[in-house]
């Protein structure tokens, strides 16, 4: 099963609609997810956001079991350090 698929049935899985994960995901319409899934083309920050959305947990976990999440707070951020740089602070 791919991506694709995978997404698709835990959307079902979970009673969720195409177009609620669309809004979600700021897409703008359901067409644009529809395009995401026929491309297969979601990025780190796009499976976060849909693990989120499916009160999921996203991680990689290791050989040894240890068990690394990823969740909204890693999606990256301008660091503060940088705007400082940005205004001349």
């Amino acid at each position: 099963m791919n991506l694709t698929n995978k997404i698709k049935a835990m959307l079902q899985m979970r009673g969720k609609k195409n177009k609620e994960l669309a809004e979600y995901l700021e897409l703008g319409s359901a067409q644009a997810l529809t395009n995401k899934f026929n491309r297969g083309s979601f990025s780190a920050e796009d499976l976060i956001k849909i693990a989120a959305f499916l009160d999921a947990e996203l991680a990689f976990i290791l050989p040894d079991n240890q068990k690394i999440s990823l969740d909204l707070s890693d999606i990256r951020k301008t660091a503060p350090e940088t705007e400082a740089v940005k205004h001349g602070d």
